[in-house]
């Protein structure tokens, strides 16, 4: 490399020969590929002018058509090595190639991977409400389904995007409401699946955090059908986040728990110790608990948590429907009922809720 000055990042460079001066006529004597990239024209003709006699390629990094040869914009995905060339238009070249690449991820241009299986089920964390939360990954894999079987929470802009031949069938289960059964969906994914299709089952948040997804897996397996599980960005964590509330944070606490509260404290069913978790100082993130909410703060104060202590509601998380609400644990099955606040949402009990907000964060 010849500079008349350089950075100390490239001075620190261990990987280049450098010469820190100008160029002179010669410095190609042995190269078979040079690149221009000065701010000074002159000196980038008198580069690409030593190049032609010498039989060198050499890119001209501002004036690409003056050069004797011109650097694709490349990208790897999946395997794939992918390179563009246009002209020697650099913009119109890098523009094109990152418009490729988000094809490639969101599956308009499909690339047939190891990962999409014929008479298969992918099970797909669909994320936290905002359909950009899902993973690339899960993304491209659901642009490629014949058949997608949904929840409730995954964001509906997701299905919205699929081509008009893809089979959605709705597995909601709303709260209260009507319901498909575990077996009921079980059995859908298996005839679909043996029937050849590649099958997508799009959760909300992560398929294993409180969403069946093994249960799944397991009746997938005994019945012979490939599965693969692609994780997703769970509520738990991305809605404290973008409401502006870590779950931990340095000095306050060292530890988080993710409690279900579909079944109420005392419920000959529930796993839960609930006299132990009011014993914690970290944070309890509660996931459909709106229901029961008095319960849960009354098994809480109880068990010796203060009634001070620091609550985050946030209903609709990470949409544009987005509301929160902070209280005490006290007041905050009062303030729950007052706000009108339904599921889903997600309760943040501890310290860090008390964080002051940071201006800007999330917009906010």
């Amino acid at each position: 490399m010849i500079a008349p000055s350089v950075t100390p990042a490239v001075e620190a460079m261990d990987q280049i020969t450098l010469s820190v001066r100008d160029y002179r006529d010669g410095d190609l004597d042995g190269a078979w590929y040079a690149i221009a990239a000065t701010d000074d024209a002159r000196v980038n003709v008198a580069v690409v002018a030593e190049a032609e006699r010498r039989r060198i390629f050499c890119v001209r990094a501002d004036i690409a058509v003056e050069g004797t040869a011109v650097t694709p914009a490349s990208f790897s995905y999946a395997g794939l090595s992918v390179g563009v060339l246009a002209g020697g238009e650099h913009r119109r070249s890098a523009a094109i190639r990152s418009a490729i690449r988000e094809a490639l991820q969101q599956g308009v241009i499909t690339a047939q991977s190891s990962d999409v299986l014929s008479g298969g089920v992918a099970l797909v964390g669909g994320g936290p409400g905002d359909p950009e939360l899902i993973t690339v990954r899960g993304r491209r894999l659901l642009a490629q389904a014949d058949v997608v079987v949904a929840d409730r929470l995954p964001p509906p802009q997701l299905l919205a995007e699929l081509p008009p031949h893809v089979e959605v069938i709705d597995a909601a289960k709303i709260p209260y409401g009507r319901a498909m059964a575990q077996d009921a969906i079980n059995a859908v994914l298996i005839e679909r699946a043996r029937s050849g299709n590649f099958v997508v089952r799009l959760k909300g948040g992560d398929p294993f955090v409180f969403a069946r997804g093994y249960e799944e897996v397991l009746a997938c397996a005994h019945a012979g059908i490939p599965v693969t599980v692609v994780p997703g960005v769970t509520s738990a964590i991305a809605v404290p986040a973008m409401a502006g509330v870590p779950v931990t944070h340095r000095a306050m606490t060292h530890e988080f728990v993710v409690v279900s509260g579909h079944l109420a404290p005392g419920h000959p069913e529930s796993l839960v110790n609930w006299d132990a978790l009011a014993a914690l100082t970290g944070t309890i993130v509660l996931l459909m608990a709106v229901e029961r909410i008095e319960l849960f703060v009354d098994v809480l104060l109880k068990g010796g948590r203060t009634a001070d202590t620091p609550v985050l509601v946030v209903q609709h998380g990470t949409t544009a429907a987005q509301q929160t609400l902070r209280a005490t644990l006290a007041d905050t099955p009062e303030k729950v009922r007052a706000a009108g606040i339904r599921p889903p949402a997600i309760i943040v009990i501890g310290a860090v809720v008390g964080l002051s907000g940071v201006r800007g964060l999330n917009n906010s």
